[in-house]
């Protein structure tokens, strides 16, 4: 089932930040696939996708982390909940691994 995709401020100051980045173009390029993984099928094997446990969404709601990339040091993230309605996906935030 297709999502559509909503980006909270702090998630589209993030995909800003590496669209402005010319060094972090390969890394954009990753977040865009996993954001497009995630439109398609939040179980994507690729984005070895599970909850989140530090973020709840803007009402409680369970968040989830999603690989934009791994084996890399500092690896881009997507943290994202469901909702706000039926079919919809928030992401929460676009942030590199520790």
């Amino acid at each position: 089932m297709p999502f559509s995709l909503h980006l909270t401020d702090a998630a589209k100051a993030a995909l800003g930040e590496l669209r402005r980045d010319g060094g972090l173009a390969k890394r954009l390029k990753a977040v865009q696939r996993a954001l497009a993984k995630l439109e398609m099928d939040t179980r994507h094997p690729g984005l070895h996708s599970h909850p989140f446990r530090s973020l709840t969404g803007p009402n409680g709601e369970e968040a989830f982390e999603s690989y934009a990339e791994q084996d890399t040091p500092a690896a881009y993230r997507v943290i994202w909940c469901y909702g706000p309605a039926k079919g919809q996906i928030t992401i929460l935030a676009i942030t590199r691994h520790p």
